[in-house]
């Protein structure tokens, strides 16, 4: 149900060109929005993955690629200018640096009432003279999906920064994760299964796997490490795999869909990340009862709680990253109540349906 006052016909705009957090996001909180009887439309790149869920989900799309040196070509301003007046949207909501500038420039000309930048990026923000003028001036909702994503965002504007930064963290639909029908992989069921799922790169860590394998199996630790995702690192992981004798310790899936069935397929989840803006992939693993091994860096300490839930670590500290891995592998009853813990703890936190109604109360004011 439409909250009366508040918006009507909302535009998730992100062009992306890789399926991951922040496109989940928009695909599932467009959804949810549809649901409430809002007329959503999704504007991403056609060739992409968030495009092609959109018109499988019947959600509306608009063909849109925008790159970093996109707010240079007039031509990308006038075709989402028509789109936004063709379509009446009276709200934006965008998260990705490269399409902040184009989206929120058009959405001001085209006189949007909310033009929304949902940020889920924890990396400092330029403190340029166009974005103070379009943080100050033109974004009508700063809203950041963590406190630590609040606090990269703002660093460099001291108080330059005149308009408040509000947290809305970012939701699961635990009735829908509920009702997937599970199937469970056929990983080695003699062994402790050790999942990790995520981007394949230098900021998602899983180089440190390497290390982290030859600690646990010089401590004849009974353990395998999954690895659920593609990307830049692919290739020297295989290699490091082969020169490292670890082809039974370490195993790439590649992409991964069904990611519940792959959460209920594991017995502890572990993130190597450098930084995450909110660890959606850690909620998920804490829904499915799996107890975490992180580093304490960025937003990690505000799903992550150490002895209650899972285990933070200082990061690159391998040595002691295993040890926490070492011990839960030997110990089922401390994973399964470390588990439940962290179960209990989403569903309180970060309900979706939760979320959309902070979404609706924000900007509504």
């Amino acid at each position: 149900m439409i909250k009366s006052g508040s918006m009507k016909n909302i535009c998730f705009l992100n062009t992306t060109s890789f399926w991951g957090g922040g496109e989940k996001i928009h695909f599932d909180y467009a959804s949810k929005f549809k649901e409430r009887g809002y007329t959503v439309f999704i504007a991403a790149d056609k060739r992409n993955e968030l495009y092609s869920r959109a018109n499988k989900a019947d959600i509306d799309t608009f063909a849109l690629r925008l790159k970093n040196l996109s707010f240079l070509n007039p031509f990308k301003y006038i075709r989402l200018y028509r789109f936004f007046k063709r379509s009446k949207i009276d709200t934006v909501i965008i998260s990705t640096s490269h399409d902040t500038k184009v989206g929120v420039l058009t959405a001001k000309l085209a006189g949007l009432k909310r033009i929304v930048l949902y940020r889920a990026l924890a990396a400092p923000v330029r403190a340029s003279k166009i974005n103070q003028y379009l943080y100050n001036n033109v974004i009508t909702h700063l809203i950041a999906n963590s406190l630590e994503t609040k606090r990269t965002m703002s660093m460099n504007f001291g108080s330059r920064l005149k308009r408040n930064i509000q947290i809305i963290y970012q939701g699961l639909d635990f009735e829908e994760m509920s009702n997937r029908k599970i199937n469970r992989h056929s990983f080695d069921s003699e062994k402790i299964i050790i999942g990790n799922a995520g981007r394949l790169t230098i900021q998602k860590g899983q180089h440190h796997f390497i290390e982290i394998a030859k600690i646990l199996k010089k401590k004849s630790v009974n353990f395998k490490i999954v690895i659920a995702g593609t990307g830049e690192l692919e290739e020297q992981l295989l290699k490091e795999i082969k020169i490292n004798e670890l082809q039974n310790e370490v195993e790439l899936l590649g992409f991964v869909e069904d990611m519940s069935s792959f959460m209920e397929s594991i017995d502890i989840f572990a993130l190597t990340s450098e930084w995450e803006g909110f660890g959606y992939v850690i909620a998920e693993a804490m829904f499915a009862r799996k107890p975490v091994v992180a580093f304490n860096i960025t937003s990690n300490p505000e799903l992550v709680k150490t002895g209650f839930n899972g285990y933070l670590v200082p990061f690159e500290d391998l040595e002691l990253f295993s040890e926490k891995l070492a011990d839960l592998t030997k110990n089922k009853e401390i994973r399964e109540t470390l588990g439940s813990q962290g179960c209990k703890f989403v569903q309180e936190n970060f309900s979706l349906d939760n979320i959309i109604d902070q979404f609706e109360e924000q900007l509504a004011s």
